[in-house]
Formats: C-alpha cells, sequence, structure tokens
C-alpha cells in the first residue's frame, strides 16, 4: 500500500520494542500494546481468528460501543490521519493505518474502558482491528496491538489528560519504567530539558503531533563533526525535522549527517574492528556500516561515545548500544556481523531524523506536554524498577518490557 507524503509512521519495525499489559474492557481482558510515542491512535487485534495470537474480543465486553461515522469523534478527531477515515458499510467509522515497513491494519474505531493499576480510564477511543499485513508476523505475534503516545488528539496521553509522562528503557535483562504523571523523585537526577518544535503552518513532511526536538550537532569521543547548522533544521516543506520516537528501535540520520557520523565511526574504530567490506550488505534498509566479529570473543571492544546535541540537553550512546548483531549472518564460519545502530534515512526515502529506542536506554526520558519539552537524565532503570517496587502503595503494574505506575 503506498504511503501519503506526510507519513503518520516512519519505516521501521515498530514491534521489536517496548510492551505494556492493560486491561481492557468489562469484564477486564488482558492485553499488551507496543509503546509508541511516534505513533497518534492506539489500536487492538479484535480479529478472533488470529491462530496462537492474543486478541481483543469487544462482544464478551458490555462497556464496548462501536463509533458511527457521522459521530463527531469520526468527522473531526480523526484531522490528524495520514489516511483519511471512511463509511464503512454498517456505518461504523472505518479507518486504514499503514506504516511504511509495508504493514498495516485495518478495522473501526471504538472506546472502551482501559485500566492501569487502579485507574480506570472509560470511553477511551482506539482501533478494533480486524485485518491488516505484518512485516514482522513473529515478533506481531507477541502483542495485541499498538498504544499511541505522540500529542495528537486522539493518542492514548491526550484521551487520559495526562501533561506529564515519563519512561525509563533497561537493557534486555531488565524491566523497564512507564509513569504517567509527575516524576518528583529525590532519587531521580536533575533533567536537562530541551522543547518542542511546533509549526502552526501544515507542510507536507512535518508531522505536527510528533515529538520534534531541535537537534544541533554529533560528537565523537568528544569530537565535535564539523556539520552546518542548517543540515539540522527543517526546511521549508517541513523535510528535516527531529523526533523522538520509543516504537523505533534504531536512529536515523539525513545524508550528510549520517555520512560524516560514518566516516568518523570508522575512522576511530579501525585499529579494534574489522570491517565487513560488502559494498551491497545494508542491514534493514538503511544500516550499510557494518563489521566482522569473531563468534569466540564474548565482548565488543572499547568503542567511541556518541552524543547527540539538542538544545539545552545531550545524549551520550556508548558501548553494546552503539552495535548490532544481525541475525543469522556469519561469514566465513567464524565471524559474526555487527552493524552501527544509526541508519541512513535518505536510503529509506525518509525525510527526517528519528531517535530511536536502543539509543533510549538508560536514560529517564520525561515528556512534559504541559510546558512543550523533553526532558532527559542518565539512570540505571534497573534500579529504577527496583526503587519503585519498594515504594508504599505504588499504583504499579508489571507488564513483561515495563512497570506501568500511574501517579
Amino acid at each position: 500500500m503506498p504511503l501519503p507524503s506526510s507519513p503518520d509512521k516512519l519505516p521501521f519495525h515498530h514491534n521489536i520494542s517496548l510492551t505494556v499489559s492493560l486491561q481492557v474492557g468489562t469484564p477486564p481482558q488482558n492485553v499488551t500494546m507496543v509503546l509508541d510515542t511516534g505513533s497518534e491512535f492506539s489500536w487492538l487485534y479484535c480479529n478472533q481468528t488470529r491462530p496462537n495470537q492474543t486478541t481483543f474480543d469487544p462482544s464478551r465486553s458490555t462497556s464496548y460501543s462501536n463509533i458511527s461515522c457521522s459521530s463527531p469523534t469520526c468527522t473531526t478527531r480523526t484531522r490528524d490521519f495520514t489516511i483519511p477515515v471512511s463509511c464503512d458499510s454498517n456505518k461504523l467509522c472505518h479507518t486504514t493505518l499503514s506504516y511504511a515497513d509495508m504493514s498495516s491494519v485495518e478495522g473501526a474505531l471504538g472506546s472502551d474502558t482501559f485500566r492501569a493499576g487502579s485507574s480506570e480510564m472509560p470511553k477511551t477511543i482506539f482501533g478494533c482491528m480486524f485485518s491488516g499485513f505484518s512485516s514482522n508476523p513473529d515478533e506481531d505475534a507477541k502483542t495485541t496491538g499498538l498504544m499511541g503516545m505522540n500529542r495528537g488528539s486522539l493518542s492514548f496521553v491526550s484521551q487520559m489528560g495526562f501533561r506529564k509522562f515519563s519512561y525509563c528503557i533497561a537493557n534486555s535483562d531488565f524491566l523497564g519504567v512507564l509513569l504517567l504523571g509527575d516524576a518528583n523523585f529525590t532519587w531521580l537526577a536533575p533533567l536537562n530539558y530541551t522543547p518542542l518544535i511546533q509549526i502552526s503552518t501544515p507542510l507536507p513532511y512535518f508531522n505536527r503531533v510528533a515529538y520534534t526536538v531541535q537537534f544541533e550537532g554529533i560528537k565523537v569521543s568528544g569530537k565535535l563533526l564539523p556539520l552546518e547548522k542548517s543540515l539540522f533544521a527543517p526546511d521549508h516543506t517541513g523535510a528535516g525535522q527531529t523526533m523522538v520516537d520509543s516504537g523505533t528501535q534504531f536512529t536515523y540520520l539525513l545524508g550528510p549527517v549520517y555520512e560524516a557520523l560514518k566516516s568518523e565511526f570508522l575512522n576511530q574504530t579501525t585499529r579494534v574492528l574489522r570491517s565487513l567490506n560488502e559494498p551491497n550488505f545494508v542491514f534493514q534498509g538503511g544500516m550499510d556500516l557494518c563489521y566482522r566479529v569473531p563468534l569466540n570473543q564474548t565482548r565488543l571492544p572499547p568503542l567511541p561515545t556518541v552524543s547527540l546535541l539538542f538544545q539545552g540537553a545531550e545524549m551520550k550512546i556508548s558501548g553494546d548500544p552503539l552495535l548490532y548483531r544481525v541475525p543469522g549472518e556469519v561469514r566465513d564460519g567464524n565471524d559474526a556481523v555487527y552493524c552501527f545502530t544509526f541508519g541512513n534515512s535518505d536510503l529509506l526515502g525518509v525525510e527526517a531524523y528519528v531517535v530511536g529506542n536502543l539509543h533510549q536506554q538508560n536514560v529517564w526520558m520525561e515528556f512534559d506536554l504541559e510546558k512543550s519539552r523533553i526532558g532527559l537524565a542518565p539512570v540505571q532503570c534497573a534500579l529504577a524498577v527496583q526503587k519503585f517496587d519498594l515504594v508504599k502503595d505504588c499504583k504499579c503494574v508489571f507488564a513483561r518490557d515495563m512497570l506501568v505506575i500511574v501517579t
């Protein structure tokens, strides 16, 4: 399915990501949803014929309501959807959500009660999806749907009225934390804030409901890359915005910036890593800096630190999150293939910078909608989970990947 010129979701495997567990309906049904700050609309699979996959059954919920195509919700609140809603044969509000990795879902809008911990959120609007195509069915089978967390009017946080939320992504061995509400904890380091960029004029390539920040530069082991500031600013079409996206695994940079980072990282790793040297090998369509690492090597060598500089804040990436082992790729029976976890947006046809969840690991990420800013602070997320577990009267829900807390 072709995408419109201004995609609501960028071309990545949104399901290799963070998941939270909630309950939906009356009586409650357990669902698992991908946490996605890059999408607006939340949805659940409602097709009961999905083999070996969890679904939500609206017929079993006494609080579920259909949304007609003539309702104000359908006619006005879906204005930020990139594919316009329509009226199905039952006069219900029909939507199709399509992602640039060619996955898509299709169904009707409905509403029901969502529960997180002891908090109930009645009449939450979401998509009840009955069909779709997945580019990664094995991963999709592990979840029931997607939780849209951007600034659109129908996103989960907008509907719930939360003016602030935070998350902390641990490495793969530990839970993370999703906090809905204020993060007033004495143990949390002071946050450095970067303002959210807003453009009121509609532009063809600018996503107005994304969490867009001002990207200002990149350092590699403290060395500032010599790049023009204009490379980091959106142009007159809106192309070139920088989005913080928990639903994207890796980080993607526009061509000139990516090539400068790739060149410097390659130069600084020449003595400790062996380059793959296969010009036609491009991982996930956008990552073309790869290395050969002996299978018997248990640890990666010391790697240069990459720092992303934003207005008022900095995100440092070091160690293992800089390289990703490509599954199933072995050379000469002895070497695994590892790729640099920054990709080239241009190779994917994406007119944006995207900061993915892998590079948000062990960073407290606060999304302050009231003051229109994002706060960052380094923190060991595994320890943060332990601290919440010890808090008396904590409104906590342990999910598969994240601890959900409502304040």
